[in-house]
Formats: C-alpha cells, structure tokens, sequence
C-alpha cells in the first residue's frame, strides 16, 4: 500500500515545518513541503495529498493577531479546495501556530461556512511561554477532576496513554468561546481532546495551564474527530531523547508525541 501523502503547508514565517516533516516520515507517511502560494498558483493541488499540516511558527509574522492573515487566506483563496478536501473525509492537524489557523479561519470547531466561533488569545500571564507541560486526554479523565465528556471521538489520539508530556512555546494561547453555549456543546460532543494538568492529572491553573484557556483547552478536534488542532508541539517529542529528563527519567522508545502522527497516518493508509 502506498505511504499516505502529506501537505506541510508554509508562508512566510513558519518554522516548525521540517520537524513536522520529520514526524510525518518517522511514522512512514510521504510528506512535502509547500508554500501555499504554489497552490494558490496551481503548481501544487491540495487533491493530490490525504494528510494537510499546518506547522508552528509566525505566520506572516503574527502582525494582526496570531494566525490571522494566513486563516484568511486559507479562507478566501482556499476555501473551495478546503471544502472538498474535507468533504472527501481526509485529515487535517494544526499545531500552535496552525491551530491558531484552523481556528481563525473556521475550519474548527468546524462548519461549512467556516464561521469563527473561536479563538486563541494572549496569555493571562501577558507573556510568551515556553516550557513543558503535562497533557490529559479527556477519554481518561474522571468526573471528580473534569467537566468534559470521558471519550474523546478524535482519530489523531488513539491509544495515547493517559498522561503525555508536551512542550508549549506560543504567546497567544488561551483558548476561548464565543458564547458559554458552545463551550457547552464542545464538551457534549467529545470535540475537547487534550487538557493541561498537573503531573497527576488534575486540573490546575498557573504555571500548569500556561496560558488561561477555558477548562485547560489545549485542543480540539470537529465533530468527525478527523481535523484537530492543539497548541502544544508533538513534533518536539518524536524521539525519547527529546524528553527534557530522559538521562535522569530513563530512556523511552519514543516521544509521546510520535503516536498522534502515526495514528493520522495508520488512518490514511486504512481509510483514504
């Protein structure tokens, strides 16, 4: 079976784009990287490819808000090809600076007109954060620590144990709604994937929830679980000498972050 091909997407001022690359690859996928004015040019066709990432970095240098000029034009030049990408059932992942796209641009939570419903703002902290953080993916979480649904329908997260450790470096993290309404039926439909928490799983405020998002939001995903979008970097952790204490920790196979491309992959070769 063919290796699913990827769509790194970049512009001026993204820079996490060859890690990502190098995740996609460690979990076996075809991956390349674009720049999106060679499709806006028809030199490159988003039909062509089973997998779009939006890598971190700062977009167009972030000058009108995290994200923003780089989600209008993913919407205004792409939104046709965007549509059928996604109506064709494949898979897209934004992370920090792509999720911060994805969510600007409307694609997440996600409708078909792409309205913006909701946002990542500057930190409560007033600062850029950059440091490692425990994740817990809602599926494990429990009722006496949470108020998200105990499953999570996000096809990126498959058989993630139930704490993962992450590092985040963004300024304008903190995860907002537009209305408590759809905070609410973010956490009825399972759509709340990953939230920040101490190192036991619980719920925590500052330093462990870096940036004041809602219910320690650190991703998303729409409601058939194929797009998500997360703030955190899992490209960062691939190998386990990347973990900031692994000759004091001991040496782990892989980085926690390596599943959440290979299931993308996996459900790629599977299904598109």
């Amino acid at each position: 079976m063919p290796s699913p091909k990827v769509l790194i997407l970049r512009s001026a001022g993204t820079n996490c784009d060859k890690e990502t690359k190098f995740a996609f690859e460690k979990a076996l996928a075809e991956a390349s990287l674009v720049h999106i004015n060679e499709i806006v040019r028809g030199q490159e066709r988003l039909d062509d490819y089973q997998i779009l990432a939006l890598p971190g970095g700062f977009s167009y240098g972030d000058d009108v808000g995290a994200g923003k000029i780089l989600a209008n034009e993913l919407r205004f030049k792409l939104g046709d090809d965007l549509r059928k990408f996604i109506e064709a059932g494949k898979l897209i992942i934004g992370i920090c600076n792509g999720f911060q796209i994805l969510v600007k641009a409307g694609i997440l939570p996600g409708k078909e007109d792409f309205p913006q419903e909701v946002s990542l703002i500057i930190n409560d902290s007033g600062k850029f954060e950059d440091r490692w953080t425990y994740l817990r993916s809602t599926k494990h979480a429990t009722h006496a620590i949470a108020r998200v649904p105990r499953s999570t329908k996000c096809i990126w997260t498959k058989g993630l144990p139930e704490i993962i450790y992450l590092p985040v470096a963004h300024g304008e993290g903190k995860f907002v709604t537009k209305d408590k309404a759809l905070l609410d039926k973010l956490r009825r439909n399972g759509q709340i994937v990953f939230q920040y928490c101490q190192k036991e799983g619980k719920l925590g405020g500052y330093p462990d929830n870096p940036n004041g998002s809602l219910d320690n939001i650190a991703g998303i995903c729409d409601e058939t679980g194929r797009i998500f979008g997360l703030m955190p970097h899992p490209e960062r952790h691939i190998q386990g000498s990347q973990h900031p204490r692994w000759t004091r920790d001991g040496l782990k196979k892989e980085g926690d972050g390596l599943v959440i491309f290979r299931n993308g992959v996996n459900y790629a070769k599977r299904y598109l």
